[in-house]
């Protein structure tokens, strides 16, 4: 098989379909769909999401400082491609997307409850690089939806949310999985 050079923009896909959520009250809570994100350090846990000056979001994560990074599942698929897709100074995307906002535990922004991981972060530092800003951002609180958690070994299970991933202006549905880090090392 020969490589070619080709070069369908700068993406690295696939990417996870997130809906950050944003706002310090109920009253000005919105969401928006990222597929630019990130963990970006495991001690101290660090992830970051890039966002685009002129979304309606962007004011009230630069103002507030916070924002709330949940995963999307197939049974969100939907409500994730709408708020992408739909502004918050046209729509109340809560109503139009039929989520649910829980207040955040450690930040003002609320979490999704139909998420099945939601990740409360506080903004570190916001470095300006063209079309996107990407937000650096302290992981403070973690909201795990217990009905993933394994009730014999206490682990989180991902694999069983069905989690949406985004490739190509499409989105998939996250398969099987196929080994474990490690897996190919181990000894027999």
């Amino acid at each position: 098989m020969a490589k070619v050079s080709w070069r369908p923009g700068t993406q690295i896909y696939p990417l996870p379909a997130v809906i950050v959520t944003c706002g310090n009250k109920p009253e000005n809570w919105n969401m928006l769909t990222v597929a630019w994100t990130g963990t970006i350090c495991s001690d101290p846990a660090m992830c970051y999401i890039s966002v685009r000056p002129e979304r309606f979001s962007y004011p009230l994560i630069e103002e507030n400082m916070e924002f709330t990074i949940n995963l999307t599942t197939t049974e969100m698929a939907r409500a994730t491609d709408w708020a992408g897709v739909r502004s918050g100074r046209d729509y109340d995307k809560w109503k139009e997307t039929g989520l649910h906002p829980i207040p955040g535990e450690k930040v003002k922004s609320p979490t999704i409850e139909e998420s099945p991981l939601s990740i409360e972060c506080r903004v570190k530092g916001v470095i300006r690089l063209g079309t996107h800003d990407m937000f650096i951002a302290d992981v403070l609180n973690v909201r795990a939806d217990d009905r993933f958690l394994n009730a014999d070994t206490g682990k989180f299970s991902l694999e069983n949310a069905h989690l949406l991933a985004y490739s190509h202006g499409h989105y998939h549905e996250l398969g099987k999985i196929i080994g474990n880090f490690g897996f190919s090392v181990k000894k027999k």
